[in-house]
């Protein structure tokens, strides 16, 4: 026959295993500079929309809508508005990546390859300009 003392016992251990479990499963809290939507998942697409802006020169990438297969709907503003030949999201593992390829404006192919990154709400990456065929490191922050 067990004791009280002894069913007390079990019943400690199995509220703190079951508190562990349910710790284990709620999300680690957002860390300085991150944002819980970062910490949630930094590959979700929806991230993306808005405005961001190049502090480098006011160069502008406004981000309206993402359709199928995480295309996005996108203009580029430099200051005037030009339409990007291609605008795509894609993901890898966690990493959120944009892909932005302009033909008009006497860019000629110029493109933006920025990767999402969730702690400082940034895209950053390179820009190659296709007319000077040189490469630069760029980023851009939410507007």
């Amino acid at each position: 026959m067990r004791s009280s003392n002894d069913s007390r016992l079990v019943g400690i251990v199995l509220t703190a295993v079951l508190a562990c479990a349910a710790s284990a499963q709620t999300p680690a809290p957002a860390t300085k500079g991150q944002s819980a939507a970062g910490v949630a998942a930094s590959s979700n697409v929806e991230l993306l929309k808005g405005r961001w802006v190049r502090p480098d020169g006011g160069y502008t990438i406004a981000i309206k809508s993402i359709g199928p297969n995480d295309q996005l709907e996108a203009m580029y503003f430099n200051p005037n508005p030009l339409p990007f030949a291609k605008a795509q999201a894609s993901r890898e593992g966690t990493s959120l990546h944009t892909f932005f390829e302009l033909r008009a404006g006497g860019y000629e192919g110029s493109t933006y390859e920025l990767t999402y990154d969730p702690t400082s709400d940034r895209l950053q990456g390179i820009y190659y300009q296709a007319v000077a065929k040189r490469k630069y490191d760029v980023y851009f922050v939410r507007k």
